[in-house]
C-alpha cells in the first residue's frame, strides 16, 4: 500500500510524467505547424493591407489631379477630356481592385485551408 501512494504523490509532483514522449513531440509539432500557418495569414493580411492603403492614396492623388486640370480647363470641351481621362483612369483602378480584390481572397482561403486540412479547427477538443 506503501508504495501505491508513492507512485500517486510522484505522479502530483511532476504531471508531465504522465504524457508519453511521443505525444508531447506530436502537440509539440502540430502548435509549430499552426504557429507558422498563423504568422504566414498575419504577413498575408499585412500585404493586403498595405496595398489598399496604397490604393486609397492612388485615388487620393487622381482626384487632386482631376480638380488641378478641371480648374484650368478654359472651355467645355477641355472639361469634357479632363472629365473623359479621370474616368477611363478611374474605371482602369476599379478593374485593378476587382482582380486584386479575387487574388487576395484566393491568397487568404488557400493559407485558411491549409490550416484547416492540418487538424486545426475552432473548438476541436480531440486536440
Amino acid at each position: 500500500m506503501a508504495q501505491r501512494e508513492t507512485q500517486v504523490d510522484k505522479a502530483k509532483e511532476s504531471p508531465s510524467n504522465l504524457i508519453p514522449t511521443e505525444f508531447a513531440a506530436m502537440g509539440k509539432k502540430r502548435l509549430e505547424e499552426f504557429v507558422a500557418i498563423q504568422t504566414e495569414q498575419l504577413t498575408k493580411l499585412q500585404e493586403v493591407n498595405r496595398h489598399w492603403i496604397d490604393r486609397m492614396q492612388s485615388e487620393a492623388t487622381l482626384a487632386s489631379e482631376f480638380a488641378a486640370k478641371l480648374t484650368v480647363a478654359r472651355s467645355m470641351p477641355e472639361v469634357a477630356t479632363v472629365y473623359q481621362d479621370w474616368a477611363t483612369r478611374h474605371m482602369e483602378m476599379a478593374a485593378e481592385d476587382t482582380k486584386r480584390i479575387f487574388d487576395d481572397g484566393q491568397k487568404l482561403a488557400e493559407t485558411g485551408a491549409r490550416l484547416l486540412s492540418s487538424g486545426w479547427q475552432p473548438n476541436d477538443l480531440s486536440t
